[in-house]
């Protein structure tokens, strides 16, 4: 395999564009992997007891490693904050095709099987590997190069893997330190960035140092792809082992089938992205709705919680915890409800999934802190009475108790905004 093509980082600018980039993958990587991860049947789905073992294993490694994924976003955004940068929690929708990206770095939102996991593979292949993407991941676009010395304005430049860019990224930093000072460099507030007590990861911590930002993107790449030579344990070896069991299951037996038939159907387009498949099912219709307002307002939550400002200690964990909680109350419920639920007449035995659909791509973050809260509840109780309506019209249990954890959600946050 041809070696990694040198990336310039020869300024601030280019070094925060680069982990914008980053960033904006860990957080598409975080959707593809849940939505393989919930389209898996579950025992209510009617799955064969001998395979359910087999099956929640499978849904806990993929699980596993989305939490990772999100372990290193948090990472860039303390990486972004520590360089005097702003969060940066936006992404492309999906599908999205290689724009902006070198040709082999696609994304898109498929279910559980082979091809999921041989693209799964890909994209946390380590240096050197050459690993094939799964079938229908056509590299597309032209390579971007690498930045002249006449430019001036920051634009992706070519990766062959996601370790290559934040390799890149780790020797931009230390050439910005060594020209410019470690002081000059890391100039963002240490208390603007999280640590492990907020989420729980026993490495997450705050930047102020090249030891430290170097040692931070070491251990993002150590966990994707693996150390040089042991990868069993990365997400790359975990991946692997995922695929290889579900292949020898089906040699042993070709109608094994534990997979929703999803096809990443959505409501509506937008920006000029359309879904895969548009839903006309009306229940599927607002459970997606539902799933993608409750998803975009965890991202407000979480920009607020990295960018805040005037808030306690005490009022930042209770950012945290309740985007936490919604993740496991509201986000993972409705997504493995959705992963079953029909698309409509027109697609007879396809099911939609939770297809991550965001209104728009730009910056999440709410600018002041007493409005952004009131925001917050008001958002999460409107959210709540549309999950009520839902719950009664079509007689769904799971999305009664989705709406009682946005409005618990609610409270937890009105408790803490201050009379005028």
């Amino acid at each position: 395999m041809p070696a990694e093509p040198e990336i310039t980082v020869a300024n601030r600018k280019e070094l925060t564009y680069l982990l914008s980039q980053g960033a904006e993958l860990e957080h598409a990587l975080m959707c593809q992997y849940l939505y393989a991860a919930f389209s898996l049947k579950t025992e209510a789905d009617g799955l064969a007891p001998e395979d359910i073992a087999l099956v929640e294993g499978w849904r806990r490694s993929i699980l596993r490693i989305a939490g990772e994924e999100m372990l290193h976003w948090a990472v860039v955004q303390n990486l972004l904050s520590a360089v005097g940068s702003a969060p940066y929690v936006g992404r492309p929708h999906l599908p999205h095709q290689a724009k902006g990206y070198p040709p082999g770095v696609q994304l898109r939102l498929l279910p559980f099987g082979e091809t999921a996991l041989q693209h799964f593979i890909y994209l946390e292949r380590p240096e050197g590997f050459d690993d094939v993407d799964g079938v229908g991941f056509d590299a597309a676009g032209e390579s971007l190069g690498a930045m002249r010395p006449d430019e001036i304005v920051p634009r992706g430049q070519d990766f062959s893997t996601v370790g290559h860019l934040y390799r890149s990224c780790a020797r931009g930093l230390a050439q910005l330190a060594d020209r410019m000072g470690e002081d000059r460099l890391f100039i963002g507030p240490a208390f603007h960035q999280t640590e492990d007590s907020a989420f729980g990861w026993d490495w997450l911590g705050p930047i102020t140092t090249l030891a430290q930002a170097e040692a931070a993107i070491a251990r993002i790449v150590e966990q994707g792809e693996g150390a040089t030579g042991a990868w069993t344990d990365a997400h790359y070896g975990r991946f692997l082992s995922v695929r290889d069991e579900y292949l020898a299951r089906l040699a042993v037996d070709p109608s094994f089938d534990v997979v929703h038939p999803a096809v990443a159907a959505g409501v509506r387009a937008v920006e000029g992205v359309a879904p895969d498949v548009y839903i006309t099912d009306p229940a599927t219709a607002a459970c997606s709705d539902l799933f993608n307002a409750v998803y975009e307002q965890l991202l407000q939550l979480i920009a607020r919680y990295f960018a805040f400002g005037h808030e306690t200690t005490e009022q930042r964990a209770v950012l945290a915890d309740v985007a936490v909680d919604l993740m496991f109350t509201a986000i993972k419920p409705l997504g493995l409800l959705l992963a079953g639920m029909p698309v409509g007449p027109e697609h007879p035995g396809a099911t939609a999934g939770a297809n991550f659909q965001l209104p728009y791509r730009g910056n999440f973050l709410l600018p002041h802190r007493r409005a952004s809260w009131i925001r917050f509840a008001e958002r999460l109780d409107e959210l709540a009475l549309f999950a009520d309506n839902q719950a009664s019209a079509y007689v769904e249990p799971r999305v009664a108790e989705v709406a009682a954890a946005l409005r618990s959600a609610s409270a937890r946050l009105t408790a803490h905004i201050e009379s005028v």
